[in-house]
């Protein structure tokens, strides 16, 4: 008896669990992406080829699931997916178990999941050059290359001198051509239901681009902002509500997200080809190319201009007419929301811009600084435009950090004057673009005989333009005796005088030399 029941439990034992049933959700029937800037980038441009900002990433997907214990694979997750931060909702019952397939479809994962199998290989009869095709068996790969057997012994692919390609009879289950999560839960019955899944992915990053044109009297600032989105995985969105977050969040360091579970998959033979040719892979580039691939990036002759106006100002080069399309602000705590009117697609690997900002007729006010660290020859003043976000300018909203682009309107066509950088700015904020040097309107300061007790110092600010300035000579020092004509600005004296026209103004003060 004792035998008997002991045999029945080894038996008992050895019975294998139910397979689980695999449900497949090939992809999503709605998408919303939500994207936060870089954190540790501050007011810089974004780096469009290598995001390193994130998103929050909501799809829904409706399935159909078998009755008893299934594993639900999410295909078309993003590239950069944090598999911590997944949540699933919308299941019969709670999720047991979460898993972030890694491995994806490539040459080097077909080569791997086919090792110590047949495969076909086609190939160039060197006779007849005929195309023939033949059985072979992988025997090492995918690192430093792929070793075949075949009928005619033991061979590396590619390495015959003639085009060589290998096919397989199928792709293996586990492989996929798009990033996966997986989860693993029960059903009570069978039944078709809708699930939501939100995740924070990296590798997505945003920011604001500006085009500041001056009206033609110089009295006012016509001020657009695209929002510009950038998506650094390869896998897009389509028809995606698509919402941006503006303000400083606080962002703990991510878990590093897994890397390819194979190596790329290359090739290597000897020799690659014959001595003779082997010079022109270290051919000089001729100032000629070089011309050529000037002239391929936006049409600029030159390269550094190009690439630089592509950096500030997003490729934006002038404002649009009004656009059907413009973002709107929302509030989100002491955060400011964009929302995207419309779905859009977020392509791979590429950008989205939509009008964020358009404020016409916006009151700036044109000034000359200088700041001093002492004695200067005549040295051109920095131009900046200078306005208070206030709803009486003709602001009063939120503007986010961004690069700006500065036009003067000129016969009803803008030119290009300056480029400037816009950190992140409230309502009631100075808001500050700098326009760059003026060599129009310059100051000298010259160093007076010094006593026991004192420095002094003789401004001299001269206007050459034909209408009034306003200068603003920064001192930030202690000044050894009180001045009536000083303003107080950001915490620093400072002397501010309107310059007339093709004039000049003077000013003297003095340090404590203790």
């Amino acid at each position: 008896m004792r035998a008997a029941l002991l045999l029945s439990a080894l038996l008992g034992a050895a019975v294998p669990a139910a397979a689980q049933t695999v449900v497949m959700s090939r992809e999503p029937q709605a998408v919303a992406v939500t994207l936060y800037r870089d954190p540790a980038r501050g007011d810089g441009p974004m780096d469009a080829k290598w995001p390193r900002g994130y998103a929050l990433v909501t799809e829904t997907r409706t399935v159909h699931l078998p009755a008893g214990r299934f594993v639900l694979r999410f295909e078309g997750v993003a590239e950069g997916m944090m598999p911590e931060t997944a949540i699933v909702t919308g299941l019969p019952k709670a999720v047991d178990e979460k898993n972030r397939d890694a491995r994806l479809l490539s040459p080097a994962s077909l080569v791997n999941a086919y090792l110590k199998r047949r495969v076909t290989i086609r190939r160039i009869d060197r006779a007849t050059g005929k195309v023939t095709t033949g059985e072979a068996v992988i025997e090492a790969g995918p690192g430093q290359g792929v070793v075949l057997t075949t009928a005619d012994g033991v061979e590396a692919l590619g390495c015959s001198g003639l085009p060589e390609a290998v096919t397989y009879p199928g792709v293996p289950a586990d492989l996929s051509a798009k990033p996966v999560l997986s989860v693993v839960a029960d059903s009570a019955r069978e039944t078709m239901v809708t699930v939501q899944l939100s995740y924070l992915s990296q590798g997505f990053d945003w920011s604001a681009h500006y085009v500041a044109t001056v009206a033609e009297d110089g009295e006012t600032v016509d001020l657009f902002a695209w929002l510009t989105v950038a998506n650094g995985g390869s896998q897009g969105f389509a028809d995606a509500h698509t919402q941006a977050v503006a303000g400083r969040l606080n962002k703990e360091r991510n878990v590093a997200p897994p890397g390819p579970s194979l190596p790329a998959l290359r090739l290597q033979c000897w020799p690659m080809d014959v001595t003779s040719t082997h010079p022109r892979f270290d051919r000089p580039v001729s100032p000629a190319s070089e011309m050529i691939e000037a002239q391929d990036i936006g049409g600029f002759a030159d390269k550094n201009v190009a690439q630089r106006l592509n950096r500030v100002s997003g490729l934006v080069l002038a404002a649009p007419a009004p656009p059907p399309m413009i973002a709107q602000q929302e509030e989100l705590g002491d955060l400011k929301l964009y929302r995207v009117p419309e779905r859009v697609n977020i392509a791979a690997m590429a950008q989205k811009q939509v009008a964020m900002i358009d404020r016409k007729k916006v009151r700036f006010e044109p000034v000359y600084t200088a700041s001093f660290f002492g004695p200067a020859s005549s040295t051109p003043t920095a131009r900046v435009l200078r306005a208070d976000n206030r709803e009486g300018k003709g602001l009063g909203l939120p503007l986010p950090a961004g690069g700006v682009a500065l036009f003067q309107d000129r016969a009803g066509k803008p030119l290009l004057l300056g480029e400037a950088t816009l950190a992140d700015r409230a309502v009631g904020d100075e808001v500050e673009l700098a326009v760059g040097p003026s060599v129009d309107v310059r100051y000298l300061i010259v160093a007076r005989p010094v006593s026991s007790d004192r420095a002094p110092y003789h401004v001299e600010v001269s206007n050459a333009r034909p209408k009034p300035v306003t200068f603003e000579l920064t001192l930030p020092m202690r000044l050894a005796s009180p001045h009536a004509g000083l303003v107080e600005r950001k915490g620093q004296k400072a002397w501010r005088v309107t310059v007339p026209a093709n004039g000049r103004a003077e000013f003297d003060f003095a340090v404590p030399r203790k």
